[in-house]
């Protein structure tokens, strides 16, 4: 079977004008054809009577019309509904909407499906969960066992049969799949807490974009393959590959991210979950302490010494306290404790690592770092006209993930315990939901499991894993001193029992922290990462790597390893993370809210950055590049500001200029353009003309260099006027050059494609960097 969607840009699913009609014409009509399914067989909108009800005084009759209903001979085979792309289509009253028509009377089918143009769910009326579960975009994976249940050739009328459920989907033309011939993505737009998978379950550091790790994931590897993240960090990754049926191997250091994802993915019965929690709510609520609220000090003192706690564990040094137990009061200690002990005395393993984990995410509100945020109600102007210090009207943070350290409250929040852990469990029990369409099973096919494999141990030693045996990595690695992880974990691996080593800290890629490590320890272990990663990745595969570092160092660092390695350097993207951190407000100048994507391919033959000797000083550079970016933009953040050069100074090979000169760019930005504090925006000074007044032959071809490597990675031949769209914005300093001017240069360093486009030369490339 051709590639069913082969021209069809799914990110047209992100655009409000595509709506459920849409759907249904274009998206699900040429599914049905490729099926064998004739106009004849196919009923629209047919609507479905139902009993009378009364309202009020008055008799309603209630009708439902399916969208599709499948016919063979006389009886219905399937049912389908289309719905939005922003409309789920598993664990939602939709599909309890579309069973109610497959068991109707007048159609009685064994399956119906629901498709939002982004997935299909392919359900049996007997049968909780989907049979088959996919993103649309991935539909040529799984076509075989789709066109099995729904092809009319499936069905046959008035004999009774026996249907089989195919958990998961053949892998298909496997060899088939062309690696190489992936493109960079453009920035996607975040979405964040559109899944709860991700979100409510537990707070971490520098979590990732579910989404966007999930279109890396599918648009550099196919179902089956071997997805590797040794900077595992809260799981997004192995999560995301797991959702997409591939393998997810998923190692860090950090105990805490390995229990965390290991707890999260551990299937349960979702009634066995529920009666945990009410056997432990009736022995916390009956127990000899009621309310913990009257326990005077030799009470809780009692209660202490019979229920374990984390003693004497000590806190980083720039603490507000020196040890775990000064992070609580006695009577949450108290608490802690004895919930902490009926959770124990659970016997099913997987219900017991979820309601630990639960236990753990309470922590990150249940301590005297808590920062709680009354909620706020504004009028139309944004002017406060009342607060709500209620406990569930409000919110806050952990003072580690604000302040990156542990700093006590000037209030204690004063929240409950068990209503913040019941609220973990319900957000748990979502999460779980979501995940459970993949957990319940344990292969795609007889010879693949798709288990996801959780490790803690170090990426600098992947020796578990032979060489070429990962088909795509994807991870999100520290950035030097940003965040000490183990430092900042000490609180929850304390209270989970969880042992960090000397060894783990030795080992673990950053720069200061409570072990003073050094830049040079950083870059000797990341170096380490990189050469494993490029042992274990097969040939003719990508690696991406989410880097956030202001320094150019570091990204020079990352360039020169991966190069050293054979790795061959693809393209860099810019990538929003979603909300401003609070860090972010706090420290503008000195912390990204932003990131680059930096891809890399692994080719028997790789290509590698050549040095730039483009006839100006890195001065120059600096300023020509911030000016064209401001003037592209009519204005620029700092994040854009590092991101162009970043990635100009990757394309064009002046990264180690840069990391000499530049390792922080604020004072510069500060002292040569306006800033607004309220928009956080650099723009030119007013009154001041462009200070880059550069031979114009020299600025254009500089900026032609630049978007022709960038069109190059992305295997794109760009035309003249597309060329000329780019390039004139970037020139407003001064006189714009003619069209004829810019075709010259063009001329002088590209040749012409067909259909008007136009590439570098390689002889040009040559002259261009003062090769020949």
């Amino acid at each position: 079977m051709a590639k069913l969607f082969s021209t069809f840009d799914f990110a047209q699913l992100s655009s409000p004008d595509f709506k459920e009609d849409s759907v249904r014409e274009v998206l699900i009509m040429p599914i049905l054809q490729q099926l064998g399914w004739q106009q004849p067989q196919i009923i629209r909108s047919k609507s479905l009577e139902n009993p009378f009800i009364k309202i009020g005084s008055k008799k309603r009759q209630i009708k439902q019309i399916p969208d599709y209903l499948f016919k063979i001979e006389d009886s219905y085979a399937w049912v389908l509904d289309a719905k939005a792309p922003d409309e789920l289509i598993v664990n939602s009253d939709n599909v309890e909407q579309v069973y109610s028509y497959a068991i109707h009377p007048e159609v009685r089918t064994k399956f119906f499906a629901l498709c939002n143009g982004k997935e299909f769910a392919l359900y049996r009326v007997d049968e909780a969960k989907p049979i088959l579960f996919f993103p649309l975009s991935e539909i040529d994976y799984y076509w075989e066992n789709l066109a099995t249940f729904l092809s009319p050739s499936s069905f046959q009328s008035g004999k009774k049969l026996n249907y089989t459920t195919l958990s998961k989907p053949t892998i298909q033309n496997k060899a088939n799949f062309d690696y190489l011939a992936a493109t960079l993505l453009r920035e996607i737009p975040v979405k964040k807490q559109a899944v709860k998978r991700h979100f409510g379950v537990h707070g971490y550091f520098t979590k990732q974009s579910w989404n966007v790790v999930q279109e890396y994931i599918k648009n550099f590897s196919q179902v089956g393959d071997v997805v590797l993240d040794p900077f595992g960090g809260s799981g997004v990754t192995a999560i995301e590959t797991l959702m997409t049926d591939r393998k997810a191997i998923h190692i860090d250091l950090n105990p805490m991210s390995v229990f965390m994802v290991d707890a999260l993915i551990a299937p349960v019965n979702n009634g066995d979950l529920k009666h945990a929690l009410e056997r432990i709510k009736k022995a916390y609520n009956k127990s000899d302490y009621p309310n913990f609220e009257t326990l005077d000090n030799a009470k809780q003192k009692e209660l202490l010494a019979k229920y374990p706690y984390p003693k004497n564990i000590k806190l980083p040094k720039g603490s507000d306290v020196q040890t775990i137990e000064e992070l609580f009061t006695t009577k949450q200690l108290a608490q802690l404790a004895f919930l902490k002990s009926l959770i124990k005395k659970e016997k099913n393993k997987n219900v017991k690592k979820s309601l630990l984990l639960a236990f753990s995410s309470t922590l990150n509100k249940f301590n005297l770092t808590f920062h709680y945020t009354p909620k706020k109600t504004r009028n139309e102007n944004g002017e406060v006209i009342a607060i709500n210090n209620e406990q569930a009207g409000g919110g806050g943070d952990s003072a580690v993930f604000r302040y990156y350290r542990y700093r006590i409250a000037k209030e204690d929040a004063n929240l409950d315990l068990m209503e913040i852990f019941e609220k973990k469990i319900d957000n748990l029990y979502k999460a779980k939901n979501e995940i459970s369409l993949k957990t319940g099973f344990s292969t795609i096919s007889k010879d693949f499991d798709i288990t996801p494999n959780i490790i803690k141990g170090t990426a600098t030693n992947l020796s578990f894993l032979e060489n070429e045996t990962v088909d795509y990595i994807y991870t999100d690695p520290p950035y030097g001193k940003k965040i000490p992880y183990l430092d900042l974990s000490v609180m929850w691996n304390g209270w989970l029992d969880l042992e960090v080593s000397e060894a783990d800290y030795e080992l673990e890629a950053i720069e200061g922290g409570e072990h003073h490590k050094s830049k040079e320890n950083y870059n000797e272990l990341m170096t380490k990462s990189i050469k494993e990663m490029y042992r274990v990745l097969k040939f003719d595969r990508w690696m991406s790597f989410v880097f956030a570092h202001k320094d150019p160092e570091f990204w020079h660092l990352i360039i020169e390893t991966a190069e050293k390695c054979g790795f061959e350097y693809a393209g860099a993207v810019p990538q929003k993370n979603g909300q401003t951190s609070f860090k972010k407000r706090q420290n503008p100048f000195t912390v990204l809210s932003g990131q680059l994507i930096i891809n890399f391919r692994k080719v028997r033959k790789p290509k590698f950055i050549m040095k730039a000797a483009l006839g100006m000083n890195i001065g120059e550079i600096v300023q020509q590049t911030v000016e064209g970016i401001i003037a592209k933009e009519n204005g620029a953040t700092l994040e854009q500001i590092n991101d162009e050069l970043i990635i100009k100074g990757l394309e064009l090979g002046f990264l180690d200029l840069l990391k000499k000169e530049y390792s922080d760019l604020t004072p510069f930005l500060l002292t040569e353009f306006d800033y607004n504090e309220k928009t956080e925006i650099f723009s030119i000074r007013k009154n001041v003309k462009f200070k880059s007044h550069l031979d114009v032959r020299l600025r254009i071809q500089y900026y032609l260099v630049s978007y022709l490597r960038r069109m190059e990675l992305e295997k794109k031949t760009p035309t003249f006027d597309e060329i000329i769209y780019h390039i004139i914005p970037l020139l407003k300093n001064g006189t714009t050059p003619e069209n004829q001017t810019v075709l010259n240069v063009l001329e002088d360093i590209a040749e012409r494609i067909a259909n008007d486009g136009w590439a570098l030369k390689k002889d040009g490339q040559l002259k261009l960097f003062g090769i020949l």
